[in-house]
């Protein structure tokens, strides 16, 4: 199925959502970058290793400020992965990068360490309210952890390390060493996870796949890497992997490898995990829900058909008196955890 997105407007972070980052550590007085990132004095398009154009461009700076960014970047690079701002002698910047098809307009930070050429990138983008009410669900309701900073208007994100869904799809799905039943696995409970807490837009560029080594076989990990999309569309299916033309092969592996009882079961597994994530971080969850009720984050009749939708899906009365996108998330979360405890 195809879809259409119109880009969407930014929501800026309010009071309230501000005195929840600060009172979970999300908060932080970081030096004003993203606007002086713009003082580029050329664009040059960023190719793959297949002569693949990647959407970003590597940026030029001149001279002067390229040495006034490099200090402010490395300061945010070692509060963001430390908790202290200071200049740390041995880190430079190496490059930045500039994505303006995305709807956050990211800059990514390549920082390099001196001593042994190690790198590492992390990003500059406009802080979408949003966006962060996805990377909080995430942090809590995944098994993922997520690491980011909030200043203002600026966000500052930890890079997600793992290969673009895109690129797996193209070049590891066919490879002889590929365990193709437990990746069908890991799609289907991704899948769920991102219904549970209502992700949308998961197309196959939005994801990347972690691969680890384990001590007989090889051990996958699907993680959302782009939450713009968090809770914001009206339609159903928009949260619902299987309906992106991105991800049809994805879709084909799975009906190919595992029966219906067996992907009710792998979802079942990812219910009951994040009904037990709910549990332990219950407290945060609902400072987290009473902030995001008190922001518009979707259109009035965004969520109100969202909520028609849903109730139709899951034959459930609890959308019935939903009228905020807040609400739609809280019961579609409570319907699915639900569902694990009835099976």
């Amino acid at each position: 199925m195809e879809f259409v997105l119109k880009k969407k407007a930014f929501i800026p972070v309010s009071s309230h959502l501000s005195e929840y980052l600060e009172s979970f550590g999300r908060s932080s007085a970081l030096p004003p970058v993203y606007e002086d990132l713009h003082r580029y004095a050329e664009l040059f398009p960023l190719f793959d290793k297949e002569g693949n154009d990647t959407l970003w461009k590597t940026v030029h700076y001149d001279t002067a400020t390229r040495a006034e960014l490099n200090e402010r970047l490395t300061t945010i690079y070692a509060r963001l992965k430390t908790g202290e701002a200071r200049v740390v002698d041995h880190l430079r910047l190496e490059r930045v990068d500039f994505c303006d098809f995305g709807n956050s307009r990211p800059f990514r930070i390549r920082i390099i360490n001196n001593f042994n050429d190690n790198y590492d990138h992390f990003y500059v983008k406009v802080a979408d309210s949003s966006r962060i009410y996805g990377l909080e669900l995430e942090h809590i309701l995944s098994p993922n952890r997520i690491n980011y900073l909030v200043n203002e208007n600026t966000i500052i994100e930890e890079h997600i390390a793992g290969v673009p869904g895109d690129v797996f799809i193209r070049n590891y799905f066919d490879h002889p060493d590929t365990n193709s039943v437990r990746v069908a696995k890991e799609f289907v409970k991704f899948s769920e996870r991102c219904f549970c807490r209502l992700l949308g837009d998961m197309r196959s560029y939005n994801y990347v796949v972690d691969i680890t080594p384990d001590f007989e076989e090889v051990q996958y990990r699907v993680r959302a890497i782009d939450f713009d999309q968090q809770s914001y569309e009206g339609r159903k299916e928009m949260y619902l992997t299987q309906f992106f033309a991105e991800n049809r092969a994805v879709v084909e592996r799975c009906t190919e490898l595992l029966n219906y009882p067996t992907m009710q079961q792998y979802q079942n597994e990812e219910r009951a995990l994040i009904a037990r994530r709910v549990k332990v971080a219950q407290r945060r969850l609902d400072a987290m829900f009473t902030s995001m009720q008190k922001d518009e984050i979707s259109p009035p009749e965004k969520a109100t058909q969202l909520a028609h939708e849903l109730g139709e899906y899951h034959q459930s009365d609890a959308f019935k008196n939903c009228s905020t996108m807040s609400e739609v998330v809280m019961a579609n979360l409570k319907v699915c955890i639900e569902k694990a405890g009835r099976r």
